[in-house]
């Protein structure tokens, strides 16, 4: 079980730390939104990061040769709704900079709405669960019982959960540090475009 653990925290850890659009999305969020916003992408991610886990130690290996063949269109279609979110948040960031001077910009989207969002367009990077799937058929999450094989997922989830939290406090910490309305400017921009420019290298390279 203990293996089970550590082999799913590397996992998790090895699948969310490399910095792509989601992680700029999750961290522009809250530095443009709210901590909450933020966390709650953050949660939205580890959820589908955990869920592939899962999926992986379940029928892992029956379903990646499945999945693969497809792969190319989901990513195609994980791009095209990222260049969407950039868009829309490069029109809100100008939006609101417009407005600051007495007008109050419409109430964002709920947190729940939000963990909604970001767990469906995790959901389309099917190679997650090939990642996984790797690692299970490999022997590092530790094969046998289900229960090791929950405690792989669990750990995973839990690795994940708490790097993209701390994407948001990051990001949280620099909406704070940054409160002035060039600087809320800048900010938005450079999260907005950075996405786009990530997103759109998913397109050319997918």
């Amino acid at each position: 079980m203990t293996d089970a653990l550590l082999s799913g925290l590397l996992a998790g850890y090895g699948v969310a730390v490399p910095v792509g659009a989601i992680s700029v999305l999750v961290v522009t969020l809250a530095s443009r939104v709210s901590l909450g916003r933020g966390l709650a992408a953050a949660l939205g991610v580890a959820t589908a990061d955990g869920l592939y886990a899962l999926a992986a130690v379940l029928g892992g290996a029956a379903l990646a040769p499945v999945i693969a063949p497809a792969a190319g269109a989901l990513e195609a279609v994980a791009a095209g709704v990222l260049v969407l979110l950039a868009v829309r948040g490069l029109w809100a960031t100008c939006r609101d900079h417009r407005t600051e001077n007495g007008v109050t910009p419409p109430a964002p989207a709920s947190p729940r709405r939000t963990y909604a969002a970001l767990l469906g367009l995790t959901l389309l990077n099917p190679l997650t669960v090939v990642y996984f799937t790797a690692l299970v058929v490999g022997g590092r999450a530790g094969p046998g019982p289900l229960g090791p094989g929950l405690a792989f997922a669990l750990a995973a989830f839990a690795a994940s959960a708490s790097w993209q939290a701390l994407l948001a406090t990051g990001g949280a910490l620099l909406r704070r540090a940054l409160t002035g309305p060039r600087a809320r400017l800048l900010t938005g921009l450079t999260g907005h475009t950075v996405v786009l420019a990530l997103a759109l290298r998913l397109a050319l390279t997918g």
